[in-house]
């Protein structure tokens, strides 16, 4: 029975396999309902803020903002990557991270350099690998995203804008659609994309007053507004990181039921064919005699 005892070893493990998986299971969906809740509540306020930005663009021409300007001396793009810093959570970094491979491949083949922040472990290990140009990083995030740790990094590249030493800066992230699906986005974070910041063509014309001028004014809306777009597509990739991770590991629970009932057929097999030779033996030896 040396053969049932290595497949009773097997079967054991696939069930200590099983149990953590189902375990990091309800995990991951007791965490997905508050990262949803939070993700959600943030839009409204990237909405509102979005609208106002561009309002404010529309009703002060005279005063452009240098997020607004399109660069194209620099031959540098600024990247910014939000992935995970754990594992587990199916091919949502693989697929977000595949879109940046391709950005930087289109971008090298014009000629045009990249520097990259890093959000996640994930992302940082593989910009590591591929050898480009970490300016800064946030890791270890944990499961709440906090604003004052993404200001910093993220602040690097939209200085280098403003000294023009960028043409453009570029965010990806996943964006979180339902429990079941994620989406891997690439957005224009500089200069400002014009479709996301022109008003509504069919409402009246906004005019401010402005305290104490408009410069000022617009120039901490316009920061607030991008620091907002960063913190809703970190909001948006955790509430995705949770949902994924909770459908991988159930996969996983079913597939680690699936081996242990294979393995539990193929070890009654093995153990009745044992048996059964072992009769044969006693009927064989018993003719004999």
């Amino acid at each position: 029975m040396a053969a049932g005892k290595e497949i009773r070893g097997k079967i054991k493990s696939v069930e200590s396999t099983k149990k953590i998986t189902k375990a990091m299971e309800m995990v991951a969906a007791s965490k997905m309902r508050k990262a949803q809740d939070r993700m959600r509540s943030a839009r409204p306020y990237s909405d509102k803020i979005r609208n106002i930005a561009a309002h404010l663009s529309q009703a002060n021409p005279e005063y452009t903002h240098p997020f607004l300007v399109q660069q194209n001396e620099a031959k540098t793009v600024g990247i910014i990557v939000v992935t995970t810093d754990k594992g587990l959570c199916g091919g949502m970094n693989t697929n977000v991270l595949r879109m940046v491979t391709n950005k930087v491949r289109e971008l090298e083949g014009q000629g045009i350099k990249t520097e990259a922040v890093a959000i996640g472990n994930k992302g940082l290990g593989f910009l590591n690998r591929i050898g480009a140009k970490v300016v800064s990083q946030a890791v270890q995030l944990g499961d709440t995203p906090h604003l004052d740790k993404l200001i910093g990094p993220v602040k690097v590249l939209l200085d280098a804008y403003v000294e023009g030493k960028l043409d453009a800066v570029y965010l990806f992230y996943t964006k979180f659609i339902n429990t079941m699906k994620q989406e891997s986005k690439m957005d224009q974070l500089l200069p400002l994309a014009s479709e996301k910041m022109e008003a509504d063509k069919t409402s009246l014309a906004w005019d401010y007053i402005y305290e104490p001028d408009a410069q000022s004014v617009i120039d901490e809306l316009l920061v607030r507004y991008v620091e907002a777009l960063i913190y809703q597509s970190v909001a948006e990739n955790m509430a995705s990181e949770q949902s994924a991770r909770m459908v991988a590991m159930k996969a996983a629970s079913d597939n680690a039921g699936n081996v242990i009932g294979e393995l539990k057929l193929v070890y009654n097999k093995t153990r009745q064919a044992a048996i059964t030779k072992e009769l044969s033996e006693i009927v064989a030896g018993a003719a004999a005699v």
